[in-house]
């Protein structure tokens, strides 16, 4: 999280009967909130802070949240929770594949939000349970920092991965030849209580070989095991950080 006392949420909205109260009530319960009625207003908020977390409606005139999701979770690396009227299955893993936390259909009962929006910051701050502060993991190359969330190629080139990629990877560098199946996968990097298909995650396992395989329809690193699930057929050390 950032460096306030309260985790920063932007909470982006073009209707302000429901932004502004929503605003008001997550105060209330802790959060130190930013308002912002577009996404063209939400890019000029990002320029002079990072929030720990974006509320982001789809549907808004000029640009819509799909595309300010992509720039979050592809350069800012920043949790996204969609707020939307929208909810049949083909949105929600619409929004899920370019990279949002979790997906939340208008109307909606605020505490729900609230717990589902702790839920995701937890999982945001997650940087495995045995890493020290100075500690990364390698293989094959590449090196992820859990602290610094910072995925390097092995040219030394810095990757961009989204949050839920993130963690995917984490899950797979904690559990190296190790099979995961999908229900797993979702308890480690998503919560159960996300609502997810499986689907879901085989399109976020599409997405992070695309990023670390050599040829993503040939994975060599992350193998799917027929029946069972996915595997990072790698070894994977844990080595200190350069200072």
């Amino acid at each position: 999280m950032n460096d306030t006392a309260l985790p920063a949420i932007l909470l982006v909205d073009d209707e302000a009967s429901l932004r502004e109260p929503l605003a008001e009530y997550l105060s209330r319960q802790g959060f130190d909130v930013t308002q912002a009625a577009s996404a063209a207003d939400a890019r000029s908020r990002l320029r002079d802070a990072r929030p720990d977390l974006v509320l982001l409606d789809i549907m808004m005139p000029g640009e819509d949240g799909m595309s300010l999701c992509r720039h979050l979770v592809e350069s800012r690396e920043i949790p996204v929770i969609f707020l939307t009227a929208r909810g049949e299955a083909t949105d929600r893993i619409i929004g899920l594949e370019i990279g949002a936390d979790d997906y939340v259909v208008k109307p909606f009962e605020p505490r729900e939000l609230v717990a589902r929006v702790r839920s995701v910051l937890r999982r945001a701050g997650r940087a495995g349970p045995a890493a020290t502060e100075n500690e990364i993991f390698a293989f094959e190359g590449w090196q992820l920092d859990p602290l610094k969330r910072r995925l390097t190629d092995p040219e030394g080139a810095v990757v961009a991965i989204s949050s839920a990629e993130f963690r995917l990877l984490m899950a797979f560098v904690e559990h190296p030849r190790q099979v995961l199946d999908r229900d797993r996968l979702l308890d480690m990097v998503q919560g159960r209580e996300a609502h997810l298909f499986d689907r879901a995650v085989d399109n976020q396992v599409s997405r992070l070989r695309r990023k670390i395989e050599a040829d993503s329809r040939n994975p060599q690193l992350i193998q799917t095991v027929w029946g069972g699930g996915y595997m990072l057929a790698a070894d994977v050390r844990r080595v200190l950080a350069d200072a």
